[in-house]
C-alpha cells in the first residue's frame, strides 16, 4: 500500500533530487514554466487499433475535431500518431501514417494548435516536421542521432522515450533485475548528450510507462511499477529536463470508471513533479492538477 510513510522516506534519501530545476523554453512561439507549472498534452488517435475509444479518429476532419475540442480544455499540445503501440496491432506502412498525419497536422497548425507526433519511422518524422510539427514523440531507440539532426533543423522539440528495444513495436520483457531509475538515468544521459550534440535544447524525457512489455502484462506488476516511477520521477530532474509521462489505464482496477484512472496517475506523477502529462482525459487531469496547485 501507498503510504505517508514511504513518501517520507523517499524525500529523505533524495532532498538534492527533489530541489533540482529543469530548463524552462519555448516551443511555438509559447513559453513554459515547467518548474512551476505543467503542461497537458492531449491524445488524437487516428489508428482503429488504439484501445482508447474517445481517442480514435478515423478522419481528419473529426481528428481536427477533437485536437480542438481538447485545447478548448486545456491541453497545450496535441499529440497525433497513426500507428498503435499495443503489440497486437497492425502495422502501418510510412505512406501511410504520412497520408493519416500531414492533413491533421496541417489543419490544427493553421489553427495555431501546438502540434506532437509519435512515429518512430525517419521518413515520417521528416514529412510531419516539415508540415510544422512542432515536437517529435520519439519512440525509437535506436538511430536516434539521425532523428535529433532532423528536429534541430526544423527548430522543433523532442520527447525522448525510454525504449527497452528497437522502438516501441519491437520490446519483450522489462529488465526488471535493476533499478529503473538507475537504468533511465543512463539512458537519458547518453540520449540527452546525442541531441544537444545536434544543437537541440528543447528536450523532455519519457520513462515510457505505456509501452506494452511481455513482463509487464501481470495488471499488477505493472501498475506497482507505474506508480513507483511517477513518485520517483523528480529524481531524473537532475538530467536537466522537464519529465514527460505517458497516463496509463489500469483497466483491470478501474473497470467501468477507467476514464478515472488518468486522473487518478496524475496526482502521483504530479506528486513526482512532472513537466508534461501526456493523456487522453485533458478536462479531467486538468482539473486535478489545477486543484493540487492551489495547496
Amino acid at each position: 500500500m501507498l503510504t505517508l510513510e514511504y513518501l517520507g522516506e523517499l524525500l529523505d534519501k533524495n532532498r538534492e533530487a527533489a530541489n533540482a530545476r529543469v530548463r524552462e523554453f519555448s516551443i511555438g512561439g509559447r513559453h513554459f514554466n515547467f518548474n512551476t507549472r505543467a503542461a497537458i498534452m492531449g491524445v488524437v488517435n487516428l489508428s482503429a487499433d488504439s484501445w482508447y475509444r474517445e481517442s480514435v479518429c478515423l478522419n481528419a476532419e473529426s481528428a481536427v475535431r477533437r485536437g480542438r475540442v481538447l485545447e478548448a480544455q486545456g491541453a497545450d499540445f496535441i499529440d497525433v500518431g497513426a500507428e498503435s503501440t499495443l503489440d497486437h496491432a497492425a502495422r502501418v506502412g510510412a505512406e501511410m501514417q504520412k497520408s493519416k498525419l500531414l492533413p491533421v497536422i496541417k489543419a490544427l497548425r493553421q489553427n495555431k494548435v501546438l502540434v506532437s507526433v509519435e512515429t518512430y519511422e525517419p521518413r515520417v518524422t521528416r514529412a510531419c516536421l516539415k508540415a510544422g510539427a512542432n515536437i517529435l514523440n520519439l519512440t525509437a531507440a535506436k538511430g536516434t542521432s539521425e532523428f535529433f539532426r532532423m528536429v534541430a533543423d526544423h527548430d522543433a522539440g523532442v520527447i525522448i522515450c525510454y525504449v527497452q528495444g528497437k522502438n516501441v513495436r519491437e520490446v519483450k520483457n522489462f529488465n526488471l533485475s535493476e533499478e529503473p531509475i538507475a537504468m533511465m538515468r543512463n539512458y537519458f544521459a547518453r540520449q540527452i548528450e546525442l541531441a544537444t550534440s545536434a544543437g537541440l535544447d528543447r528536450i523532455f524525457i519519457d520513462p515510457g510507462l505505456g509501452f506494452y512489455y511481455r513482463n509487464l502484462q501481470d495488471s499488477s506488476v505493472r501498475v506497482r511499477h507505474q506508480m513507483s516511477i511517477f513518485l520517483n520521477t523528480f529524481r531524473l530532474r537532475t538530467l536537466g529536463f522537464p519529465i514527460c509521462h505517458a497516463l496509463p489505464h489500469a483497466f483491470e482496477f478501474f473497470g467501468e470508471e477507467v476514464r478515472s484512472a488518468e486522473p487518478f496517475f496524475a496526482v502521483l506523477a504530479g506528486i513526482g513533479k512532472t513537466g508534461l502529462f501526456r493523456t487522453h482525459e485533458v478536462a479531467r487531469v486538468k482539473s486535478v492538477l489545477d486543484t493540487m496547485a492551489i495547496f
